[in-house]
């Protein structure tokens, strides 16, 4: 890899993420879904406004229409959707299938970003499609149907929103803080207004309940999205979706240990085959085109 920065960034990112997944499933014990969401992105939002003003960074905000709209595919959907799977499914399993997402960044991206794979990217592609593929096996599709239609429905608006991220940031530079900070404020209006008027919502504030949201908050959403957006300022839409198929691996280790949602064999297989895409992908993980150059975009 010729970025050590993303390399540093990627492992973050999967030990935040993979292990926000256990946590958030526990946390669903505690709280209504959308009401923990809302108070997620609130919370998150919030967390980086205050650390982009310490860092004297400018808080106003980047162009509302287009931040609006990648905070509404990359919080508003993916976060609501991901936690509704959540609350109806284990949190390993839901986890790999909202990771199918760098599937649907690739062929998004060949058509909306003109990214062009080699030989090795798609060797990448299709041993890691593999690996997702024995992971899968073990599914009962006929079975927790609503909480896989969420985790796949998650999976597809992440896509969208991240190439959006790449058009938007490939002719605009802003600030990476203050910008991930109102994609957090911008998607989380629908999300309170939801929470608000739909019944039965409820947050029990015990003392596991308030240390894992503090977790979700401060890891697993202000840190977290930092670092994704680090990471696709450094990289190729398609390689940072392939390396971010790290963190599922590393949820279902945790799960595993702390949830006891053990894997098989056909699951361990397919884990070592997804981490075999990830050494292929490291060497194409070149640094992408400098923000506020004109790459090639498809209209």
């Amino acid at each position: 890899m010729k970025d050590r920065g993303a390399v540093i960034a990627i492992a973050a990112l999967a030990l935040a993420w993979g292990y926000n997944w256990v946590v958030i499933k526990i946390a669903t014990g505690g709280a209504s879904p959308f009401a923990l969401v809302a108070l997620r992105m609130v919370l998150g939002a919030a967390a980086l406004f205050v650390v982009s003003a310490l860092a004297r960074k400018p808080l106003k905000s980047p162009p509302a229409g287009p931040t609006a709209l990648i905070g509404f595919f990359q919080v508003t959907l993916m976060t609501t959707l991901q936690t509704l799977a959540l609350s109806t499914g284990g949190a390993g399993k839901t986890t790999l299938l909202v990771y199918t997402f760098p599937f649907w960044i690739a062929l998004l991206s060949m058509r909306v970003l003109d990214e062009r794979l080699g030989r090795a990217g798609w060797i990448a592609i299709g041993v890691a499609a593999a690996g997702l593929g024995f992971v899968l096996y073990p599914l009962d599709l006929g079975h927790d149907l609503l909480s896989k239609g969420f985790a796949l429905a998650s999976a597809f608006s992440w896509a969208v929103g991240a190439v959006i991220t790449k058009r938007f940031r490939a002719k605009t530079r802003v600030e990476l803080l203050p910008f991930t900070a109102w994609q957090l404020a911008y998607g989380a209006i629908p999300i309170v207004i939801i929470a608000l008027v739909v019944p039965g919502s409820y947050v029990h504030f015990t003392p596991a309940f308030s240390l894992a949201l503090a977790y979700i908050v401060i890891l697993g959403t202000a840190l977290a999205f930092w670092l994704w957006f680090f990471i696709m300022e450094r990289l190729s839409a398609t390689s940072t979706g392939i390396a971010s198929l790290l963190t599922p691996v590393v949820s279902v280790l945790l799960a595993w240990l702390q949830l006891h949602e053990n894997p098989g064999i056909p699951e361990l297989i397919g884990m070592t085959l997804i981490v075999a895409a990830l050494v292929i992908n490291s060497g194409l993980m070149q640094p992408k085109v400098a923000l506020g150059a004109s790459p090639n975009l498809r209209a």
